[in-house]
């Protein structure tokens, strides 16, 4: 496994200074996050991305992509537009911004990139052909730039547990994307414990993103300040033949974020 730490929870550090940030802590792997203050996709240029690409060799730092910019298409709606949305303009627009972020992403040498379904705020019957519509679009496009799709089970959105991730993979056949797991999302959504999630879906996990977190509370938190059971989660992943990116998605917590990146790299030793 690769331990690594999402920047968006780097957001008041410029890009550079917190891949070297990371290195310094002794991290391996980052989950970038394209977004208005590191490699905006909408506004970035081949230049800039190469300069990251090789500053990411230089430090030796496994890359991965995330999706999850708040407001980079909509300065007013958190994540909007989504896969969910029903105005086709919208939906356009999301697809677009993952063919950008895939396209980073192959500039850069990243082998995964993970992003999630969005609030169905209509939840009209045909829902769930407008899903699987939308993941195997964005499938589409993170494999046309060589990169592995991961679908994120997200409380409150379309997909929010592993058991709805399943059934649409299963329903998809080969067109399926990979999971990317959030530990801290089981202890939200109470699907179960992370060993037997970890296990039942081994062979789909492409990507694990971390933090600690109170059972029933989306919000995530620094390691020891919730009720995640980190030795637990580390004896899944080994037991599982886990060999990818283990990055902490700490997106509150930039503020802090030279001690945040102390406290999970304890955590995980």
């Amino acid at each position: 496994m690769h331990l690594g730490y999402n920047t968006n929870g780097l957001q008041n550090h410029r890009l550079d200074d917190a891949l070297r940030l990371l290195a310094d802590h002794g991290y391996a792997a980052v989950a970038l996050t394209p977004d208005v203050t590191h490699l905006d996709p909408l506004q970035c240029t081949p230049s800039q991305v190469n300069a990251i690409a090789a500053l990411l060799g230089k430090l030796n730092l496994r890359v991965t992509i995330e999706t999850g910019a708040r407001f980079v298409l909509d300065a007013a709606r958190k994540h909007e537009p989504t896969l969910m949305t029903r105005d086709p303009a919208g939906r356009a627009r999301r697809l677009d911004f993952y063919a950008r972020c895939a396209r980073i992403g192959r500039d850069l040498g990243a082998e995964v990139l993970s992003f999630w379904a969005g609030v169905d705020h209509t939840r009209a019957p045909d829902a769930d052909a407008w899903l699987a519509d939308g993941v195997v679009r964005t499938c589409e496009v993170v494999r046309a730039c060589g990169l592995v799709p991961a679908l994120e089970p997200e409380p409150g959105m379309a997909v929010e547990t592993c058991a709805q991730y399943e059934a649409i993979a299963t329903a998809l056949g080969t067109e399926a994307p990979a999971l990317c797991l959030d530990v801290g999302h089981l202890y939200v959504t109470g699907e179960g414990e992370p060993g037997a999630i970890i296990a039942r879906h081994a062979t789909r996990l492409r990507q694990v993103h971390l933090e600690d977190m109170r059972r029933g509370q989306h919000e995530h938190l620094p390691p020891g300040d919730g009720d995640v059971d980190f030795p637990a989660v580390w004896r899944a992943l080994q037991a599982a033949g886990y060999r990818g990116a283990v990055c902490f998605e700490l997106s509150r917590s930039s503020h802090a974020a030279p001690d945040m990146l102390r406290r999970c790299r304890a955590a995980w030793q």
